[in-house]
């Protein structure tokens, strides 16, 4: 309720990206004095049995994981993690270094609670990212986020994506290969069976020859959630011929139907992607699909515009093994997470489940 007031009066005054660096700052302090990570691990992180989660052959307290965008250079992944996240993804981390779109790039819409951004992969580049993976203290489980550097041409994105994979798989819990930003040109093209295989499949090579013998590096892709339905199933097809760990379900989108915010107010704002409670609708029928069409066993994370621990809890009724917030934190605060995890574990209960996995796909 304090953080909402705080938002609601205070926050929303202060550029959007300017206060996510001032929250940021603190949380970067966490990370680098365990002293002040210790106590926030013992009040939020969760220890209810029933939240425990086995995904991508990994022990997770929880499901709820914080999404890619919030720590894109791996700044402070086991700072987030106390706040009682049960799985970090970092970046989205390009191969080269690069400043991102030119400011301001990131908007908040607070009657839609929702948030519009073009930030354009702003980040350090892998190689600094797998460095501070490499070094860092904690152990929570980070998994890493890859895009293409907005210089490399496409026909050269193989290349670009296998390079971050080479830098990151021996440091990282799991990769993602996110192919459905809208900020970067060209990029949603590899969304297409014809550029996805190629792609999937070197970095998959790339995954493999870059660990010891015997270790595997669980791979996903992370799909938009403007694909048609028909596209749906054919990234889901691909994902079961090559072996795919898992898939997200969804990005942001480049809609901006059923807004309550007006649209002329919208249409200033300028391209970007929406996230939060606009895009829930069809990243939850995209979440359904793809477990309709991919079976049980393959592991879906649904993403899209959850911001409550009942939402998150459909998402699981319907398929996913795994959940993951960004703009719900934001608008959410520091109890957000604990708060979305106490909730999946009194849901739980209510329906005699005794752990997230036997519920998957129940709904």
């Amino acid at each position: 309720m304090l953080y909402s007031l705080v938002f609601k009066h205070l926050l929303v005054r202060v550029p959007a990206e300017t206060a996510h660096h001032g929250a940021f700052a603190l949380i970067r302090l966490v990370e680098r004095v365990p002293a002040l990570r210790r106590p926030l691990e013992r009040l939020l992180v969760p220890r209810d049995p029933a939240l425990r989660t086995r995904a991508l052959g990994l022990d997770l307290p929880g499901p709820l994981g914080l999404a890619a965008g919030f720590d894109k250079d791996a700044l402070a992944p086991d700072a987030l993690a106390a706040l009682g996240f049960g799985f970090v993804e970092i970046g989205t981390v390009t191969a080269r270094p690069q400043p991102g779109n030119p400011k301001p790039r990131l908007f908040r819409l607070p009657a839609d609670r929702a948030l519009i951004n073009r930030m354009g992969f702003n980040n350090h580049g892998s190689t600094a990212a797998a460095v501070r993976l490499r070094e860092r203290s904690g152990s929570a489980v980070v998994g890493a986020n890859i895009g293409k550097s907005k210089v490399v041409n496409p026909a050269d994105a193989i290349e670009d994506y296998v390079a971050s994979a080479a830098r990151l798989g021996p440091v990282a819990d799991y990769l993602v290969v996110n192919v459905s930003s809208p900020n970067t040109p060209g990029l949603r093209d590899l969304q297409a069976v014809s550029s996805l295989r190629p792609l999937l499949s070197a970095v998959r090579r790339t995954l493999d020859a870059s660990v010891p013998v015997g270790g595997r590096v669980p791979l996903l892709v992370k799909i938009a959630p403007d694909l048609s339905d028909e596209d749906v199933d054919a990234v889901a097809d691909l994902a079961l011929e090559l072996g795919l760990d898992g898939i997200i379900a969804t990005n942001t989108t480049i809609t901006r139907s059923g807004l309550s915010t007006p649209a002329a107010e919208v249409e200033a704002l300028g391209a970007g992607g929406l996230s939060g409670p606009p895009v829930a609708s069809r990243a939850l029928e995209v979440l359904r699909r793809l477990r309709g069409r991919v079976g049980p066993e393959m592991v879906l994370v649904a993403a899209g515009g959850i911001m409550t621990g009942d939402e998150a809890y459909e998402r699981i009724r319907a398929g996913a093994t795994l959940v993951q917030g960004y703009t719900g934190f934001i608008y959410g605060g520091l109890f957000w997470a604990r708060q979305v995890q106490q909730r999946i574990a009194e849901r739980l209960r209510a329906d005699g489940f005794a752990s997230v996995n036997e519920a998957v796909g129940t709904g």
